[in-house]
């Protein structure tokens, strides 16, 4: 491998209107006033690093931004360290790595020019991570971005991150979704992840939606593109409807053509909903169901409130995604909280019956979390123990990854919609370790009461925690 280290080299003074910078990995050098300031009041302090070319002329290899602020404030003179450098153009950039991220931080912008063009000469990401002191993981998710024009210019335009950057990539040609991931990223970086998590599950259900959509129309039917509702008089949904003996309408006693309309949503947990509409339900020989008339039309205070509902039940799915990609992050740490300790205690006590409850039925979320295969059934063999006597060392992480899962399998759409104390103190506990909550999360961290803590951790849901109610539907 090429020795990029400089051993040898003279203090010259030279002037920065002559010189030649070369092609540099910043993509920008932005002069502040203060920095002109300086250098107007003090000059250049700090030398240049350059090297001659065969003709004399002095090459700058480090120190793009104080040539350029030495002619914007007129300087005719200014100090070089002139050494004598390999020509090389990968070891060029990695000095200009290396020098510049001890100076004014390199934007991620930078990088992905400087990853791209070492890429260019011939370096795998694993030497380009170990030749310039950077996380191999990072190395690819630049080069990743670099690959594509459209994050590329979101990075260097919004000085967004790799991680941001590379998630825009998803929802390319969706230019609305990535505005408002843009604006997420620009104004509120620790709630990108819950955005982009919201944004990825809005597009799985659309896209869900849409397919059915499509076989819908092959079969005949007519897809509306919103959902009539039970007051509209033009389309009947058949669901109110029973035929002239009196049975309830089901989309087989529909004709096969023309009376056949539908209406396709997607719920929280993914699947697919389909309403039937009639429009002359008369001439079909059906008739109206009495038992099923509603009572009246909402008011526009209580659609508002189903519009919260129904927004924050997606959030609240979206944020559980996010939650526990975050948790299975956290118990990867090599070094716990100090308090954890004190969690467990906590946990093994206070919220026993919760931890006891998810133990009796095999700790699914807890291999989960620990990245352990686990068919999520009771009767599965539980690999913790084994992990723990394989690993002695990880014993407090199993521990606080069981208290953690016993509590977490109890959170559902109800914990936001019926905070209770000790909810608010697990959320609380999570964000004073580092997670970023996002704004439903925050309902119940915000909650505060005297009361008695609830039972809400003995009373859960049992089984599926993804059934909705009619009125929770994603419109």
């Amino acid at each position: 491998m090429t020795d990029t280290s400089i051993t040898t080299g003279t203090i010259e003074h030279v002037d920065p209107t002559t010189v030649i910078v070369e092609a540099n990995v910043r993509t920008t050098a932005p002069l502040d006033r203060e920095f002109l300031a300086s250098i107007r009041e003090n000059g250049v302090l700090t030398p240049i690093l350059a090297r001659r070319d065969d003709t004399g002329n002095v090459i700058v290899r480090a120190g793009q931004r104080r040539i350029l602020a030495a002619r914007e404030v007129g300087l005719t003179s200014i100090p070089a360290f002139v050494v004598e450098a390999s020509e090389a153009i990968a070891d060029r950039i990695i000095q200009q790595l290396v020098e510049n991220e001890h100076r004014t931080a390199l934007t991620d912008g930078d990088r992905v020019a400087a990853f791209q063009q070492l890429a260019f000469e011939g370096l795998t990401p694993q030497l380009i991570a170990k030749r310039t002191a950077t996380k191999q993981a990072e190395v690819k998710q630049g080069l990743k971005v670099a690959e594509s024009q459209f994050a590329t210019a979101a990075v260097v335009e919004h000085q967004l991150s790799f991680d941001q950057a590379a998630t825009l990539i998803e929802f390319e040609g969706d230019d609305e979704r990535v505005a408002d991931l843009i604006e997420v990223a620009t104004s509120q970086p620790d709630q990108f992840a819950h955005a982009a998590q919201r944004a990825r599950d809005d597009k799985t259900r659309a896209e869900e939606v849409a397919r059915v959509s499509v076989e819908l129309r092959e079969q005949g039917y007519t897809v509306l593109d919103r959902d009539p509702g039970y007051y509209d008089d033009t389309y009947i949904r058949i669901g109110d409807l029973v035929t002239g003996e009196g049975k309830r309408v089901t989309p087989d006693d529909l004709p096969t053509e023309g009376e056949r309309f539908v209406f396709v949503r997607s719920y929280i947990s993914g699947s697919v909903d389909v309403t039937h509409f009639v429009t002359d339900y008369k001439a079909l020989g059906f008739r109206k169901d009495g038992s099923t008339a509603p009572s009246g039309p909402m008011t526009d205070e209580q659609k508002a409130e189903r519009r919260e509902l129904i927004a924050n039940n997606k959030a609240w799915a979206s944020a559980e995604t996010v939650r526990r990609e975050w948790l299975t992050t956290f118990l990867g740490r090599k070094t716990l909280p100090k308090d954890a300790g004190l969690f467990v205690a906590r946990g093994l006590t206070s919220n026993r019956s919760t931890v006891a409850d998810a133990m009796s039925r095999g700790n699914s979320l807890a291999h989960a979390l620990l990245g352990i295969e686990h068919d999520g059934s009771m009767w599965s063999g539980d690999k913790l123990a084994a992990l723990v006597e394989a690993n002695p060392g990880k014993a407090v992480t199993v521990t606080l990854a069981v208290v953690l899962a016993g509590i977490e399998s109890h959170t559902s759409k109800d914990t936001w919609r019926h905070p209770t104390r000790d909810m608010s103190a697990y959320f609380g506990q999570l964000t004073a370790w580092g997670y970023a909550a996002s704004e439903v999360e925050h309902i119940v961290i915000d909650h505060a009461t005297t009361a008695e803590p609830s039972r809400a951790y003995d009373t859960a849901e049992e089984g599926d925690h993804t059934t909705h109610e009619a009125t929770e539907e994603d419109d």
